[in-house]
């Protein structure tokens, strides 16, 4: 008798528990990313160079580094254009500045710091969109030449503005 109670017990509990996941709006997290569950691709647009300074490759490198990040971190299957989310934008600003002057008036440290403007769309929740500039910096030593440090620079920089992307639009950071 007491298993039977028991039984009935854990099947009534379990047919709530799933009753209650079918009816509520499920999201799925990844490495804590919350994603909902009705999307099922992701877009990530071209980002043109609207920067002077910016090396010509730089909108090809941040653009497969947007791609990269969503393929890693998430399921979603990367489409060309038109995805369940999309991100797209331009490179607005990419400049060296000295740091630490020095008692000669020449800098000790160069300072590369890279701005993307970025549209982020989520066809299920309009509250979730956004347009937001995103920047990130890397210091280098100013007796090297940026050309010099830019392999290394930018790599660096992209990852830290790609992981910032995705965090506002994964994470409600």
């Amino acid at each position: 008798m007491n298993i039977n109670w028991t039984g009935k017990f854990l099947a009534t509990a379990l047919g709530l528990l799933l009753a209650a996941a079918y009816s509520c709006k499920m999201s799925y997290t990844l490495n804590g990313a919350s994603i909902p569950i009705e999307a099922k691709t992701v877009s990530v647009q071209y980002f043109t160079n609207n920067s002077a300074l910016a090396p010509p490759t730089f909108s090809q490198q941040f653009t497969e580094a947007m791609k990269d990040i969503c393929g890693s971190q998430t399921k979603l299957g990367l489409v060309s254009r038109g995805g369940d989310l999309g991100f797209e934008g331009y490179v607005s600003d990419y400049k060296v500045s000295p740091l630490a002057i020095q008692p000669n008036d020449l800098a000790g440290l160069n300072r590369l710091t890279i701005t993307v403007q970025v549209k982020y769309t989520n066809r299920f929740d309009e509250k979730k969109n956004f347009e937001t500039s995103f920047s990130r910096y890397a210091d280098f030593n100013s007796s090297l030449s940026l050309v010099s440090q830019e392999p290394t620079l930018i790599p660096l920089i992209n990852k830290q503005l790609t992981e910032d992307i995705f965090n506002k639009a994964f994470s409600n950071w």
